[in-house]
C-alpha cells in the first residue's frame, strides 16, 4: 500500500503540504482542519510531522464500523455513518486521527498525495509499505 512518507530533517516548516489538504478537503486555509500536521519541536526546533501510517487500531473501536480498509490497505472514515464519539481520536497511536470544534467527525489522511506534490523539498512522499 502506498502511505505518505515523511523526512523531517527535510521540512522547512514552510506549511505547504497542510495548506494544500485543509483547502482540497475543508474548502478553507486552516492549517489546524489539514490531515498532515506539521510542528516545530520545543527541544530543537525542528520539524515534527505527524501523519497517519493506516496501522488500523481505530477501526476496532468503532461503534458503527465507520472506519474500514480499502482494498488497496488504506484506511478510511465514512463521514456519513460516522456518528462523531471520537473513540477513533483517543486510540490513534500515533495521534493523527484528527478532530476540530467547527467539524462534527474526526478526519485523517487517506494518503491522497496532494500534500506530497506541494512540498518543496520532498519531506514529504509516497511511499510503499508491506501490511
Amino acid at each position: 500500500m502506498k502511505i505518505v512518507g515523511k523526512n523531517e530533517k527535510e521540512c522547512t516548516l514552510c506549511g505547504a503540504c497542510e495548506t494544500t489538504c485543509s483547502s482540497f478537503y475543508f474548502k478553507e486555509d486552516d492549517r489546524m482542519k489539514s490531515s498532515i500536521q506539521v510542528n516545530e519541536s520545543p527541544a530543537n526546533g525542528e520539524a515534527l510531522i505527524s501523519v497517519c501510517n493506516h496501522c488500523g487500531d481505530c477501526i476496532a473501536v468503532c461503534p458503527v464500523e465507520a472506519i474500514s480498509r480499502t482494498r488497496k490497505g488504506t484506511v478510511v472514515l465514512n463521514k456519513k455513518t460516522c456518528i462523531g464519539c471520537f473513540n477513533c481520536v483517543a486510540v490513534c497511536p500515533t495521534d493523527t486521527m484528527f478532530w476540530h470544534e467547527d467539524i462534527t467527525v474526526p478526519f485523517k489522511c487517506i494518503s491522497c498525495a496532494r500534500c506530497t506534490k506541494e512540498c518543496p523539498t520532498e519531506a514529504i512522499f509516497m511511499e510503499e509499505v508491506v501490511t
